[in-house]
C-alpha cells in the first residue's frame, strides 16, 4: 500500500473545511481525519490559522477556536523551516511564502490552494500545486 500524500493546505481552505463542516470542503476534512492525506504545518502557517480563527466575522469564542484546532492539528506533521529558508519560486504575495517554504522543506507531494498567486506557480516546484477540487478528485479515484 502506498503512503498517503503529504500536503500543504492554505489557511483559507483549512478554515473552510473546519468552520463550514457541511460545506463543499468537508471532504477535505474527512480526508485528513481518515489519514488519506497528511497535512504539513509550520510555526508560521499554524500561527496564521490561529490568528484567522479570531476574526470577528467567524464569531468563534475561544472554546470553539480550540475545538476547531483540535480537529486539525493532531492530524498534522510539524515541519521546521530551516534558517535560511529553502528557495522557492518568486511569488507576488509575500503572505504565500510560508506555504511555499513549507512545501519545499516538508517535501510535500501537493500544495493545495485556492489562491491564484499560488496556483499560477504550478509546474515551478517539485510538488504539484492544485485546487482542492482537483486534489479531492484525484484522492477519490
Amino acid at each position: 500500500m502506498s503512503r498517503p500524500p503529504r500536503v500543504v493546505i492554505d489557511t483559507n481552505l483549512v478554515l473552510s473545511a473546519l468552520v463550514f463542516s457541511g460545506g463543499r470542503l468537508a471532504t477535505l476534512r474527512h480526508a485528513w481525519q481518515s489519514q488519506r492525506c497528511v497535512p504539513l504545518v509550520s510555526k508560521a502557517t499554524t500561527a496564521e490559522l490561529i490568528r484567522v480563527l479570531t476574526y470577528p466575522k467567524f464569531k468563534l469564542d475561544e472554546a470553539s477556536q480550540q475545538e476547531l484546532l483540535a480537529d486539525y492539528l493532531p492530524w498534522c506533521v510539524t515541519v521546521r523551516i530551516p534558517n535560511p529558508p529553502p528557495s522557492t519560486p518568486d511569488c507576488r504575495d509575500p503572505f504565500d511564502l510560508p506555504f511555499l517554504q513549507l512545501a519545499v522543506a516538508g517535501k510535500a507531494d501537493v500544495l493545495i490552494s485556492g489562491d491564484q498567486d499560488v496556483l499560477s506557480l504550478a509546474g515551478q516546484m517539485k510538488c504539484r500545486i492544485q485546487t482542492a477540487d482537483a486534489f479531492l478528485g484525484e484522492l477519490g479515484s
